[in-house]
């Protein structure tokens, strides 16, 4: 496998490295992340005028690429500036669209290309424990369209998204595989309600509910009733760039602590001589480079037409990085000593995203699980 960039990609890793570097700095950061937007509407602009969205799209589509090098060559270059920002809404429901959506609805394409529509992906429920078929939101047929019908927890920026991608139930039990469906639902439609609130980590979330929402029918996404295989499709690109974020964040907490060691002296003498102190970091950074490993792998896998060396891959990538960034959270705190968790240090709000990336779309437990039950 080549491991190489090519030219545009390079290009592309350097523009947004360079911008993000002088004008996302990490006090600009912290000040947007968590104030009353989750994010800055300009820095959002910049990164699809620069094409880091369209650079998650395949060109026949208007991106720039679409492979799965480049969604994670995005995110981890997000990950190592902790950009908060509904990237992530505009990977997810891009992909649905291009995989399946009609001419009308990849109209939509433009718009999350270039920054000007927000996009959320709503289909965690409060009891659905990251089970991709238990869903017990429903949609009714009522004459040639559709009456939604339900909540959704923890959506990223749903609070401010003027597209939504809802999974909803059309037929069967909670927990069905069979008989759900994906709706594009606009977020100031009549019936659908939000609560927002500030995440820990930084960046926004949403309770969104639905009450009763009319839909037309060209708001079903896909087949009536088969919308599980599309569901476990685009949360897989939701895990390849999750798990790319994380790797970015990791190795930015790993060369500031590299950084903080060389320079801290302690007797006269940078802490980064004491041999406890060097076992602790080669063990991380071996640790980091198994994470990379599978980030590649997963990067690699995500076209994959074998369903199960796909998911394989994707759910063993999210495990990896769920279990690397905790312990590099963990790590690189205790190695700076008192300072580690300080507001003002950058390296406390890279341990809290690292933590709580494992709890998007699947922990580590879940997707040890699910990779074990996944047959070859």
């Amino acid at each position: 496998m080549n491991f190489e960039l090519n030219e545009d990609r390079r290009m592309l890793a350097d523009a947004l490295g360079r911008f993000l570097s002088e004008q996302y700095p990490p006090e600009v950061r912290n000040r947007v992340a968590y104030g009353d937007q989750g994010y800055s509407p300009d820095v959002y602009g910049k990164l699809a005028e620069i094409g880091a969205i369209g650079a998650l799209l395949p060109e026949e589509q208007g991106g720039f690429g679409g492979e799965g090098a480049d969604i994670a060559l995005v995110f981890e270059t997000l990950g190592s500036h902790l950009v908060a920002g509904p990237v992530l809404g505009a990977l997810l429901v891009g992909r649905a669209l291009v995989l399946a959506g009609s001419d009308a609805q990849q109209q939509r394409l433009a718009g999350l290309i270039d920054g000007s529509v927000l996009a959320a992906f709503a289909h965690d429920e409060p009891a659905n424990h990251y089970e991709l078929e238990r869903v017990a939101t429903t949609a009714r047929r009522d004459g040639d369209g559709w009456v939604l019908h339900g909540a959704k927890a923890v959506v990223p920026f749903g609070d401010q998204a003027q597209l939504l991608l809802v999974s909803a139930r059309t037929a069967g039990d909670v927990g069905d595989a069979q008989g759900i469906s994906l709706f594009l639902v606009p977020g100031d439609a009549p019936g659908v309600k939000t609560r927002g609130y500030g995440r820990i980590d930084g960046g926004h979330a949403a309770e969104v509910s639905f009450e009763n929402v009319r839909l037309d029918a060209d708001a079903l996404l896909g087949g009536e009733g088969e919308g599980f295989a599309l569901l476990e499709r685009i949360v897989g690109y939701g895990l390849l760039a999750l798990s790319a974020e994380s790797l970015g964040a990791m190795e930015r907490a790993k060369a500031d602590t590299l950084e903080y060691l060389r320079t801290r002296r302690q007797f006269g003498v940078p802490i980064g001589s004491f041999q406890a102190l060097q076992h602790r970091m080669a063990d991380l950074l071996l640790e980091v480079e198994q994470a990379r490993s599978a980030v590649i792998n997963a990067a690699a896998a995500i076209d994959e037409g074998d369903r199960i060396a796909r998911e394989k891959a994707l759910s063993a990538a999210k495990y990896s990085v769920g279990k690397i960034g905790t312990l590099v959270a963990e790590e690189t705190i205790q190695l700076h000593g008192g300072i580690g968790m300080t507001w003002e240090l950058p390296l406390a709000h890279y341990a809290k995203r690292l933590v709580m990336i494992d709890h998007q779309l699947g922990d580590m437990d879940h997707h040890l699980a699910r990779w074990m039950a996944l047959r070859d």
